[in-house]
């Protein structure tokens, strides 16, 4: 991936994380509050992924538009942390699914609890965030994030349908990862809109930076693995080959590589492993599809930044903004 260029004004991200620090607190606060439960193992594995260093960016993202949209209440800090509780259903489900060992940099949660404790403590998640859901007293918030929830689950199902499947198309691929991804950014910042009452024009901008940026997030994540170290990513690379997912990149290469060269690829889709990973990183390389897949990246970050151009100047507002940029810069 070509880095993005920082603009001048643009805020580190360590600036960002010191700008919401108090709010991000509070969330923590309650985050750990919330996962307390009589059942010793629920808070085990709750805690063990919950607390395991990710990015929180989808809570951030909720806590920034709030103040950027000028709202001074807290229910922000509740739709934050219901926010990242869904993600971390995600998370639970999802390696459970693709059999994955390795999350954040350590033994993900199924291979540390098992598959059992993994899915039912992401149910539990799941119905804790419906619980927090009913106490923010909205009736938009709760339909917003109820649909973003179901996207979810339906974007789960669309990509095990995929998966082995050689002929996907990036179409397909990019209805994908708008469920699985980026509908979960967009909820957070459409929330931060209707928590703060703004007109409608404001909360569809809001909708438009939060789907690009979730679509620029997983564009570079498909890039990683394969174009990333162990260490960097924190997960085994060419995960998503083992698993047999036709990816961005790997559908780029196949439609601009050789005919040999495609036929690799189909193989190592419809049987899974890492057998020709090193031969396959050397075709995306060699066709452009990661130069590609950077492209769609930047043009999606660029998209969420245009989507804030009513926003009132603000720290916040830039915030927002480097956070897009840092989404096609990062390593990881």
């Amino acid at each position: 991936m070509q880095p993005a260029e920082q603009s001048p004004e643009s805020l580190t991200i360590d600036e960002v994380a010191a700008l919401a620090e108090g709010d991000m607190r509070a969330v923590d606060r309650l985050i750990s509050t919330s996962l307390e439960s009589d059942v010793a193992l629920v808070s085990q594995v709750s805690e063990y992924i919950v607390m395991s260093g990710g990015k929180r960016l989808r809570p951030l993202i909720v806590l920034l538009a709030a103040r950027a949209l000028g709202y001074t209440g807290q229910q922000h800090i509740r739709a934050a942390a219901i926010v990242e509780f869904i993600h971390t259903a995600t998370l639970l489900h999802d390696d459970v699914v693709d059999s994955s060992s390795r999350r954040r940099g350590r033994d993900s949660a199924n291979t540390v609890f098992g598959n059992q404790a993994s899915v039912l403590v992401g149910d539990f998640l799941y119905s804790r965030a419906f619980q927090m859901m009913v106490d923010v007293d909205s009736m938009r918030v709760m339909q917003i994030l109820a649909d973003a929830t179901n996207t979810i689950a339906a974007g789960e199902v669309m990509q095990l349908m995929n998966v082995h499947d050689p002929d996907t198309t990036e179409e397909a691929y990019r209805q994908v990862i708008y469920r699985k991804t980026a509908r979960l950014f967009e909820a957070g910042a459409q929330i931060a809109a209707v928590l703060a009452e703004r007109e409608p024009g404001d909360e569809a901008a809001m909708v438009r930076y939060g789907m690009h940026l979730g679509t620029a997030f997983q564009l570079v994540d498909d890039a990683l693995d394969f174009n990333a170290s162990v260490e960097e990513l924190g997960k085994n690379l060419g995960d998503d080959l083992a698993e047999g997912k036709a990816t961005l990149p790997l559908i780029y290469a196949m439609q601009h590589g050789s005919r040999q060269e495609a036929q690799m690829i189909r193989s190592a889709i419809l049987e899974g492993g890492l057998g020709q990973l090193d031969e396959i990183r050397a075709v995306i390389e060699s066709t452009g599809a990661l130069l590609y897949t950077a492209t769609q990246a930047h043009e999606a970050a660029q998209m969420s930044i245009d989507a804030l151009a009513a926003v009132p100047q603000s720290e916040y507002k830039q915030a927002l903004i480097a956070i897009a940029e840092f989404s096609v810069r990062r390593k990881n």
